[in-house]
């Protein structure tokens, strides 16, 4: 089979490798649709996140779907022909956070894309039969894909205690950002306002219903907005709209940060945090969304097809990374389709 390897920053070349086989309680997935990830390509330009340094050839990719094709022994809740949508993170199973439902939390996940864990890229992966959940057939492969940040932006909600009649800002109007604001529509959720600086996705944001857009270079975010808001998300992975969270938000509110910032310490008004006594809630991916994803999707309660922006066979995912990483005023979505 083939796979895409990132061999350095910049370069990624298809390479054959061997079909792998499914081991006990593992099946095959023909892998038909990838999304390409913030993460991704960070790594493609940077060769790093953080302490996750990729020090050998990665296949990158950790939004995946596609169509089991063979069986491990002991698998019973899939069938050969299901169509499946990939949860890309596997945990322990035994330590405290995964006892506890927090296996987002769990110190030995072992998650695709994520160095030394090579992602789907390829055209076959195998994965424990679990982390695999089965879609109905109206249901698209790229919307099966989309399920990995559909479910970082449910996480978020949950993490920010949505509810009805909360007025609300998300601060990044990239993927996460507009997953999330679908993700708020869910729970009914109206009065959104989305911040960014890039115009193709503020008019993204209010073709998918947000009340409200707001060009982060014309206006002072903080003076603008100030102290209106019940929620806040932070999913910019900016230092600048970081610090822009506890302004915003109304005293008593909630700040939910979603993004990460490549400065490990950025200044936040601690003393505005205390005088309006903010709850604020840090997001680590997502545990336990794939089943509320699936039944959203299924239903048609949310739709997140429009962001989906482009498609690239295998043999381009370099120009898949490449498009994703130049284009932000072209590109929400960049779909990989093997």
């Amino acid at each position: 089979m083939k796979a895409a390897y990132l061999e350095s920053a910049l370069q990624v070349h298809t390479r054959d490798v061997p079909l792998p086989d499914p081991g006990p309680g593992e099946v095959l997935i023909r892998i038909r649709s990838v999304g390409v990830c913030a993460s991704d390509v960070h790594y493609y330009e940077h060769g790093r996140i953080g302490r996750y340094v990729v020090r050998e050839p990665l296949i990158l990719g950790h939004e995946p779907a596609g169509e089991v094709v063979a069986l491990g022994s002991g698998v019973s809740s899939l069938a050969e022909g299901d169509r499946v949508s990939i949860e890309p993170g596997v945990p322990c199973r035994a330590c405290v956070h995964c006892r506890t439902g927090h296996y987002n939390l769990c110190d030995g996940v072992v998650f695709m894309a994520t160095p030394p864990v090579h992602g789907a890229f390829v055209e076959y992966v195998v994965h424990p039969a679990d982390f695999a959940y089965r879609i109905p057939d109206h249901v698209s492969y790229d919307e099966a894909a989309l399920i990995e940040p559909l479910s970082v932006g449910l996480f978020a909600a949950r993490r920010g205690q949505a509810r009805l009649g909360d007025r609300v800002a998300i601060l990044g109007a990239g993927p996460i950002g507009l997953m999330t604001l679908l993700a708020l529509q869910s729970y009914g959720i109206r009065d959104v306002t989305l911040v960014d600086v890039e115009p193709f996705r503020l008019q993204k944001a209010l073709e998918l219903g947000a009340a409200e857009a707001v060009d982060g270079r014309a206006e002072d975010v903080g003076q603008t907005l100030a102290t209106q808001f019940d929620l806040v998300f932070e999913t910019a992975g900016n230092s600048t709209t970081l610090t822009q969270t506890t302004r915003i938000a109304r005293r008593g509110g909630r700040v939910v940060l979603v993004g990460m910032t490549d400065a490990d310490l950025t200044p936040i008004d601690t003393n505005e945090l205390v005088d309006k006594a903010l709850d604020v809630a840090g997001v680590f991916r997502y545990a336990n969304t794939w089943p509320l994803a699936v039944d959203l999707l299924s239903r048609g309660a949310v739709d997140i097809k429009p962001l989906i922006t482009a498609h690239y066979p295998l043999e381009a995912a370099g120009q898949a990374l490449e498009s994703a990483r130049i284009r932000k005023d072209a590109n929400i979505k960049v779909m990989v389709t093997p």
